[in-house]
This record gives structure tokens, sequence and C-alpha cells, in this order.
């Protein structure tokens, strides 16, 4: 392909995001953003800090599982029960012992587990409640990643799934059977998908091309520090349906003090037609910011076709669906490279979380160490995001995470390499929780803003695919699970390779602005 001179592309990229008219000049939202407004002010400060609330939320819901179906200890309370009788021991050896003759240390309330037998021949259960709560957060993920880009809007899906996350957390804290637990815990994964999903996307929509990759990482310190919290209460609250009950409360606190003072984006409004409400949100940025946005300068989307931007009705800015991401090839390709990383880091990233719980060390402890070593892995590729890229540093944090879960499947788990194999996981982890957070801002801006929820749902699904899948890749033992772990992370980062670079580029807001943008790069 010949390659056009470099005043010609600068005319062409010019004419996409400045338009002249009669009522002023028209500009798209970044460039608004980097002229007049600021990339990162106090305004998209604020807005991001009320908005990432969410995701401890979502940290919330998820992980609640780990202590609400852990298996509690016990002891003997009859002489004669068994081997095994004699004080604390394994609860995995009740199964030998004489019904009757022994306990759960602090109740049948203290877990699902303890009330409802889930040992034994009956210890399946554990983790198919477990497998319908990710069931849930896999469609949820499409539902509201649709809804999202439609008529609910970013913030309005954000306030339903919340709502949601209220309702079905307190119920299942009143659960009477375990198959209506095992319900409730799909209906809670099903908004639990789209809270995160809703968050992202509104927290960094608003943010300039400089800052975007930055912040958007910085949302996942909200998830990690959102576990360290549950840690900390479900030390203090023993029952596991107090648990739940005390998990769900932030959901209406979010609600109350967070939602009202949250905008909708203005790049949603402006893909609906509807630029005056876009318009009052970037006032009210200059505003908060202490810039001054000049009179007559207005927003523009990027697609050079469209004449009627203000006309809700137009069908250039909102009749875009995942059909037309898949019927396009420049973003057919990126979808689906996109959705299979999302499914290998998954499986890699939960997969490696649950052999940390299975370490036998005090549980509430481990899960909040577990949770405070992620935010190393953030800061490092938050930090070179911008310097290295997208695609390199994508590339780079999976094959740290496969070499070194390669290398602990070739290490024997006996005597003192018991701690250089734990050491690999550790790395291992270390390295795709990186990935896992920079494939959100990647996804983000691989897509245009008329689609990008959706793509995010598609990228999501496919995540939840992988956290379903991970137990039974666990169950396996010994040294497969690394070989599996490590495979998964060197194969991401081989079909990275195919996917381009983002960095410094446009959010596009339309498929036409993003066709044409990407030929003309």
């Amino acid at each position: 392909m010949a390659v056009e001179p470099a005043s010609a592309i600068l005319d062409l990229s010019s004419a996409l995001l400045t338009k002249k008219s009669d009522d002023g000049e028209k500009i798209g939202i970044d460039e608004m953003l980097q002229r007049f407004l600021g990339d990162f002010g106090h305004w998209q400060m604020r807005h991001f800090v009320l908005t990432s609330l969410a995701w401890a939320l979502e940290a919330f819901h998820t992980m609640v599982m780990i202590f609400a179906d852990r298996e509690p200890a016990w002891r003997c309370t009859a002489p004669g029960g068994g081997p095994g009788c004699g004080g604390v021991v394994d609860p995995r050896t009740v199964c030998d012992l004489k019904p009757g003759t022994w306990e759960w240390i602090g109740g049948p309330g203290v877990s699902t587990v303890a009330e409802w037998g889930l040992v034994c021949g009956e210890k399946y259960k554990v983790g198919l409640a477990q497998s319908a709560f990710f069931a849930g957060c896999m469609v949820g993920a499409g539902v509201f990643g649709h809804l999202s880009d439609s008529f609910l809007g970013r913030k309005g899906s954000l306030t339903i799934v919340s709502v949601m996350n209220l309702i079905f957390g307190c119920l299942t804290a009143i659960s009477p059977t375990y198959w209506i637990y095992t319900l409730l815990r799909f209906l809670t994964g099903l908004s639990t998908g789209g809270v995160g999903l809703c968050a992202f996307v509104l927290a960094t929509e608003p943010v300039g091309p400089s800052k975007r990759g930055l912040v958007g990482m910085s949302a996942f310190y909200f998830f990690s520090g959102g576990i360290a919290v549950l840690a900390a209460m479900a030390y203090v609250f023993q029952s596991w349906r107090q648990l739940y009950i005390i998990a769900s409360i932030p959901s209406l606190l979010f609600l109350i003090m967070a939602i009202p003072f949250i905008s909708e984006s203005p790049r949603w409004y402006l893909v609906h037609g509807n630029v005056s409400k876009a318009m009052k949100v970037m006032h009210a940025i200059a505003e908060r910011n202490g810039t001054h946005l000049p009179d007559g300068v207005s927003l523009a989307l990027d697609d050079a076709s469209s004449q009627k931007c203000d006309d809700p009705t137009n069908e250039v800015s909102t009749s875009s669906s995942l059909i037309d991401v898949v019927r396009l090839p420049l973003t057919r390709s990126r979808l689906i490279l996109i959705v299979i990383i999302n499914f290998l880091t998954s499986v890699v990233y939960y997969g490696l979380s649950l052999n940390a719980v299975n370490l036998g060390t005090n549980l509430y402890i481990n899960v909040a160490l577990n949770a405070v070593a992620e935010m190393p892995a953030f800061a490092l590729t938050a930090w070179l995001l911008d310097v290295f890229g997208r695609k390199p540093l994508t590339i780079g944090t999976m094959w740290f995470s496969g070499v070194f879960c390669i290398a602990g499947s070739l290490i024997v788990s006996a005597g003192s390499l018991k701690t250089v194999r734990a050491a690999c996981g550790i790395l291992g982890i270390f390295g795709m929780a990186g990935t896992y957070n920079l494939l959100f801002i990647y996804a983000a801006e691989l897509f245009p803003t008329v689609v990008r929820n959706a793509a995010l749902g598609c990228a999501t699904q496919a995540g939840q695919m992988g956290a379903i899948l991970s137990p039974l890749v666990v169950v396996l033992g010994g040294g497969v699970p690394f070989m599996v772990f490590g495979v998964c992370g060197i194969v991401g980062g081989l079909l990275a390779f195919y996917l381009p670079e983002t960095l410094n580029r446009p959010l596009y807001d339309t498929m036409a602005g993003m066709e044409v943008g990407e030929i003309v790069k």
C-alpha cells in the first residue's frame, strides 16, 4: 500500500475531528478535552473515584463465596467416632466418621458447607454454586454491555445492576435451601457481571487520551482493596448469612452516596444525538477544572458523514451493534482476538488464585495478602503502559506469567522445592494480574463508543467462561495445572501480536469514524 504524505494524513485526520459550520467550530470530545478542558482535572478525578467505588462492590459479591462456602474445622463429640477423632482435624476425614459423633466448630451456620452438609458425596455442590455465579456473570456482562450502549446508558445500567446486587445479595442471606441459594447466586452474578464493565467505561470515557491508560488501570485498585476489606468483614462476621448481608449493604450506600453525583458519559450522549446534554457535561468539566470553553465551540462525532448530530433518530450514531462489529473485518478480527485472550487470561488468573487459597494457611490473612500482592502489578503496568504501549505490555506480562508457570510445573513439590514452586505461582499471578488489568483499557480503545460496552461485554463473558473452567484445571493436581496455565500465557502472548497498538490513538465514536481513521493513521 502506498504511503500518503504526512501533510495529507494530518489534513484528513483534522477533517474528521474538527468541522467548521455557520454555528462555529465543531470538534471531537478528545480534542475538546486536550485543547480546552484538560485530560484529567478535578472533575475527572472526582468522577473517577465515585464511579470506581463500584469495583469494590463487585469484589464483595464475587469473593464472598470464598468465606461463605468454606469447609470449617470440626471436632468429635462422642468416643468411638472413628479414625481421626481427638481434637480438630481435617474436615475431609468426616466421611470416615459415624453420624452424630462429630460437629462443626462454630455451628452449622458458619458456612453453607456446614449448614447443608456439602461434604463427601455432596461436595460437588460447592463448585456448582460457584460456577452458577460465574455463569450469571457471563450472561450479565453481555446483557448489560448491550443495554449500556443502547437506551439505558452507562449510568442507568450501573444504577440497575447496583440495585439488583443489593436485592439478590440480601435474599441470598435468607436462602432456605441449597438450590434456592444456587439460583440466587446465579442472579447475583447476572448483575455483578455488569458492575465493573459499566463502571470502567463510565469512569474512563470523560478522560483525555494522554491520561486514559493510567486512569483506567487505576480502577483495579478498588477491586483489590474491596477483597482486602471483605477479608476483614468475614473475620468479624463468621456466619455466612450475616456476611451476605454485610457484603450487600455497601451497594445501598453506593446508590445513596455516589450514584446521584455521577454524570452520564458525554460520549454516550453524543452518539445518541443529544449534543446539548453532552455539552452540558463538558461545561461542567470546564467549570470544575477551572478552564474555559470558548463560545461557538461545540461537539461533533468523528464520523465525517454524519450531518445530523442533534437528531436523536440519526441512524449513524445509534444503530451500531455487535453485528456491525462482526461485519467489519477491522473490528471482527479485534473482537475474536480480545475474546480469546481474555478467556486465557481468566483461566490463569482465577486458577492461580484458587491454588493460593488451598495453601493451608489462615484463610482471612491469605486472601487479604493475595489482594494486596496484586497492587504492585497494577502500579507497574500502569507506569509502563504509556512507555511501551498496550500491545508490547500485553505480550510481556502474559509471557512473564507463562514462563514462571511452566517453570513451576517442572519443579517437584517436595521439601524446600515447595517454596520454589509457590514462588513461581506468585510471580505467575503477578504477571497475569497486570494483564488482567491492562486488557480493560486496551479493549476499550480497540472499539468505538457506539459498541464499546457491547464489545467489552463479549470480552468479559469470555473471561467468565475462563473463571468457570479454572477450578476444573486446579483439581487435576500435581504439575498439570501449572503447565496448563503456562501454555495459556504463552499462547495469549502470541495472539496479542496480531492486535494493533492503540497508544496515543483517538478514542473513536462511530464505526465509520474508526474505519476512516485507521486507514489514514
